[in-house]
């Protein structure tokens, strides 16, 4: 089986993309494999721009190809906050129950018709130049509720509200998220590529 590097620590990411790179015959490795990588500054103002980043910076240093993902939510009613800043959007330090409990916060006297919101997700594969040789993006659309639900998913998932799923993204198995969510958008958008050979990694 062919590899492939994914640009992330998080391991929650790092689980969707091992099942659906397995569908289509490549196993992952991440930075989680590679602890002699440095953090790579996020400083890019798009989802676009982060993830290519990323992707290039890891292609660079590990002299290999590179797949990156930025992703973040983005609410209607707050402007597009928490947008690019929603792993940190409670301070620096990552914590997702911070983030959540920030956000719902944010939403308190905010009613449910005014409470959409979206999940975004730009994928960049690099070559081990640093060259970006494709991107792909994908957008799931949803919800915000008042308190959380579900145990399943990472980040927002468990106060995202699903309505085609009438469930919460943390409600949801994992097969169904692989093939709803906007990170899986932009998989299916590249596995498709790699099986028809307009991309090779």
């Amino acid at each position: 089986m062919k590899n492939v590097v994914i640009a992330t620590k998080n391991a929650g990411k790092a689980k969707e993309f091992k099942a659906m790179f397995g569908e289509i015959g490549y196993t992952v490795t991440t930075l989680l494999d590679h602890p002699e990588m440095p953090d790579i500054e996020e400083t890019g103002t798009t989802f676009a721009e982060n993830s290519a980043l990323k992707a290039t910076e890891t292609a660079k240093q590990l002299q290999t190809i590179a797949i990156a993902d930025d992703s973040g939510l983005a609410v209607v009613a707050l402007n597009g906050a928490p947008g690019v800043y929603s792993a940190r959007y409670a301070g620096e330090a990552k914590d997702d129950q911070k983030n959540r409990a920030k956000l719902l916060q944010a939403l308190a006297e905010t009613p449910d018709e005014e409470r959409q919101a979206a999940f975004h997700c730009v994928l960049t594969v690099s070559d081990a130049t640093g060259h970006v040789l494709k991107q792909y993006t994908g957008i799931w659309n949803g919800t915000i509720t008042h308190e959380e639900r579900g145990d399943n998913g990472f980040g927002y998932d468990s106060i995202f509200y699903v309505p085609s799923e009438q469930k919460t993204a943390a409600e949801l198995t994992s097969e169904t998220k692989d093939h709803l969510s906007h990170r899986a958008q932009a998989l299916q958008q590249l596995a498709k590529d790699l099986r028809e050979g307009e991309l090779k990694l």
